[in-house]
């Protein structure tokens, strides 16, 4: 059970994420974002992590050195009453702040840092729900489709490139994220809607997977030997979900990434699409490492019996959500 003043700082995260996204002035989105920051501090230490500590304390410097940039830009800058700026220097300046907030490359050197020090339940709140408040600013403040193919190119850059490398799985998703993330950036290109579609497909994906890796208490690589005494089952939902977050078709992963490059091709952006679809190639590389640690072994090779195993109702029906609703997602494309 959780305790209650955890409850009571999840309560305040979720709030303080629906005040920044629905403020109508940058001053009460920023209030917003100092409420989600010291809401999810106390999340973040906990007694069974000796790393939980840094890790937290890496987060909060981090998150005050944007936060102080963001007001700055905001009092010289930009109206505080409006969402309205006065110069492109403000915009820039707010720009850099919202990405360092995110981790966004080239500013994403402090995320795996903080990933690897933190448990599976506190990855999953970073890499998903963190990312809400400063994407949904930061489509309020692009100003130059330049300055958003730059940031999606670092991103999916360095996601792919420094993600080949990497033997910690908590690091491996953090890179992972930061890959998708340059997704999301050019969906900002298109509409609002599409972002929302890629942030949904891209959450629920990213939950299995995690939920996977937390149920067997896996953190490297090298620990994916613990799948082999379990059924094939087991190992065929962790590599449907790697491929699908990787965008491989025919899985669900590969339609939202199919919308973007379908929307930059028709803005003739073809060398960004180009670029993207490149480094999303090389990032299937280390999705596809993991699926082949995971099946190294069968169960008639393994010395060990495999164990009962049973899924939850709600792992069962995020793994029919995401793997079996292609038509749903189709018809939810169509609106987009």
């Amino acid at each position: 059970m959780l305790n209650f003043y955890k409850i009571l700082f999840l309560m305040l995260l979720i709030f303080s994420t629906f005040i920044t996204i629905s403020a109508l002035s940058w001053i009460s989105a920023w209030i917003g974002l100092e409420m989600n920051l010291l809401a999810l501090i106390p999340l973040m230490k906990t007694s069974s992590n000796k790393l939980s500590a840094e890790a937290a304390i890496k987060y909060f410097i981090i998150q005050a050195m944007a936060s102080t940039c963001l007001l700055f830009s905001m009092i010289l800058f930009s109206n505080l009453s409006t969402m309205e700026f006065k110069t492109s220097i403000s915009m820039i300046m707010m720009n850099t702040a919202l990405i360092l907030k995110m981790g966004a490359a080239p500013l994403h050197f402090w995320l795996p840092e903080v990933i690897s020090g933190l448990g599976w339940n506190l990855t999953i709140i970073i890499l998903t729900w963190q990312k809400i408040a400063p994407m949904i600013l930061l489509s309020y403040s692009l100003f130059s489709v330049k300055f958003t193919s730059i940031i999606s190119i670092t991103s999916t850059l360095t996601g792919s490139i420094q993600g080949l490398n990497q033997t910690c799985l908590r690091k491996l998703m953090t890179f992972s994220s930061i890959n998708h993330m340059g997704w999301m950036m050019a969906t900002f290109l298109s509409s609002l809607n599409l972002w929302f579609y890629y942030f949904l497909t891209y959450t629920m994906m990213n939950i299995n997977i995690i939920l996977l890796f937390k149920k067997f208490n896996l953190y490297f690589i090298s620990q994916l030997n613990k799948l082999i005494p379990y059924n094939s089952m087991i190992k065929f939902l962790l590599m449907m979900n790697l491929l699908s977050l990787g965008g491989l078709p025919p899985f669900i992963g590969f339609l939202p990434k199919w919308l973007t490059i379908n929307f930059l091709i028709n803005s003739s952006l073809i060398m960004l699409s180009f670029i993207m679809i490149i480094m999303t190639l090389m990032a299937l590389y280390f999705y596809t490492r993991i699926t082949f640690f995971a099946f190294t072994l069968n169960n008639s090779e393994s010395l060990t019996s495999p164990p009962h195993f049973k899924f939850s109702f709600w792992s069962n029906f995020i793994n029919f959500w995401t793997l079996s609703s292609l038509p749903l997602h189709f018809f939810l494309s169509s609106t987009m």
